[in-house]
């Protein structure tokens, strides 16, 4: 069996990418292979095939592997939903929230979780490959660590430590992460991959071979700044146009608890589209559509939104002709009342919409995941769409309205308003079909259907990916001196 960890210097060093990465090499090479990450923080969430919850990016990571996401495949989940408080998620399903405090006393239980879900892919798969968070050096979150080097010492598992070069600092990054581990911890590295090199390898090359004498590791590889490469992003959002050329204008404010804003990455690539992100300080950005996102604290979110605003923004956008679009939390702030008895999102008490659709939500206790397949009919045309639900309100109609989303649990589903102006769904992913996304484009005022496909273009990325460690990281090294260890 190969098992091995990748760990970071720091966050946003690449960990996510060299795991798909490997996951797709692996899987070209015969192997039976799965992704494991024992504990993540993101607001950015997939629905398994064994209904739960689990990050995106290990969603990804299967999809690499050529199989189906488990909720084992991502044990531990943390939804940020203010400063000091989260929302847990153990193996898929809401455990309940907690300030951080409370989350280091409850490690010890979490662990066991971890431990249970790692041995049963090690008994399904030859391969699992895992992926840590942040980094290992965190002096303040080492006690009951189960996310990095707690959970490699607790399976006894060889890690490769990756650092990310284009910022500056990669070797005081990678000397003094191994300086504040412990002396087992630093044997258990078994030598790094550098990321993000732009430039000529032969002027690195000094400082490649420095890096070995002083630490006795090897570096397995450099990989090189992939231009215009395109993956999930774990959880930052990613502002960058994939082309620049679009005259059809689309803007999401950035809410403070912005959640699954994946669901926009079919956008950023859409050759007829130009997609912004804007801060909520930017009320007179203009726009085709506008959409709300998901959220993560729904109530809190709406309230940053008007005090920045926006209730006058939008107005003064249907006013002149645009559309908007919520989806999931932002389509809860369309509806006339947001209600939370149980103060899941603060104290308890009800909160007022837009106003824009006919709609009373409740938040409730049990979250609703679902992965929904359908029909999406506007204006007369109609399109096969795919996507998946995470959402703990309940919405329900208060008077007779369109709903344009008919699922294949014969479920009528969303809401537009009688000034065929303004939708809303609880469906993620909605764009990522295109034929849903030409129709909803279309909706909003765009002629052409030109959407992409992203599941194939993601497909081609990750095949990519493996093609470039294939060539710049000396993977028989690698395996190797990770299987010398079992």
């Amino acid at each position: 069996m190969t098992k091995l960890m990748v760990q970071g210097t720091t966050s946003d060093a690449g960990k996510s990418t060299l795991v798909a990465g490997l996951c797709r090499v692996l899987l070209r090479r015969g192997h039976a292979v799965a992704p494991f990450k024992p504990q993540n923080m993101a607001l950015n969430s997939a629905v398994t095939a064994d209904g739960g919850e689990i990050g995106r990016a290990q969603a990804v990571q299967a999809q690499a592997c050529g199989v189906a996401p488990t909720v084992d495949m991502n044990p531990v989940l943390i939804k940020p939903a203010s400063d000091t408080g989260a929302q847990i998620i153990i193996q898929g399903k809401v455990q309940g929230n907690m300030t951080a405090q409370n989350f280091h006393r409850y490690k010890p239980e979490a662990l066991a979780k971890v431990l249970a879900s790692y041995q049963r892919l090690c008994s399904q798969y030859d391969s699992v490959i895992t992926e840590g968070a942040g980094s290992p050096a965190e002096i303040n979150l080492r006690q009951g660590d189960i996310a990095n080097m707690g959970f490699a010492e607790a399976v006894d598992c060889p890690v490769v430590l990756i650092a990310d070069i284009n910022p500056g600092g990669v070797f005081a990054h990678i000397v003094g992460t191994l300086e504040l581990l412990s002396p087992s911890e630093r044997k258990r590295i078994k030598g790094f991959v550098i990321n993000r090199f732009r430039g000529d390898l032969a002027l690195l090359q000094p400082g490649l071979d420095w890096l070995e004498e002083k630490t006795g590791k090897p570096v397995f590889g450099v990989i090189p700044w992939l231009h215009n490469f395109h993956l999930e992003a774990e959880d930052a959002i990613n502002r960058e146009q994939a082309n620049h050329s679009g005259q059809f204008r689309v803007v999401v404010p950035v809410l403070p608890h912005i959640s699954n804003h994946t669901d926009f990455d079919s956008l950023r690539h859409h050759p007829d589209v130009n997609l912004a992100f804007v801060a909520l300080a930017e009320t007179r950005v203009q726009a085709d559509l506008i959409i709300l996102p998901g959220s993560k604290n729904v109530r809190g979110d709406l309230a940053a939104l008007r005090n920045s605003g926006w209730d006058k923004h939008l107005q003064r956008h249907l006013r002149y002709g645009g559309k908007i679009l919520g989806i999931c939390g932002g389509y809860q702030m369309l509806g006339h009342t947001l209600r939370d008895p149980h103060g899941l999102e603060g104290e308890p008490g009800d909160s007022a919409g837009f106003g824009y659709l006919p709609l009373d939500t409740v938040l409730e206790q049990a979250k609703q995941l679902r992965n929904i397949d359908g029909a999406l009919t506007l204006a007369g045309e109609t399109a096969t769409v795919s996507g998946y639900e995470i959402h703990q309100g309940e919405s329900r109609l208060t008077e007779t309205a369109e709903q344009p989303f008919l699922w294949n649990d014969h479920r009528r589903e969303g809401c537009l308003n009688a000034d065929n102006t303004v939708l809303g769904t609880y469906c993620h992913g909605v764009f990522d079909s295109p034929g849903g996304a030409n129709t909803l484009l279309q909706w909003a005022g765009l002629a052409r259907e030109t959407a992409i496909d992203i599941k194939a273009m993601q497909n081609t990325e990750l095949d990519r990916l493996a093609d470039t460690l294939e060539q710049h990281i000396n993977l028989q090294q690698l395996l190797q001196a990770c299987e010398a260890t079992l």
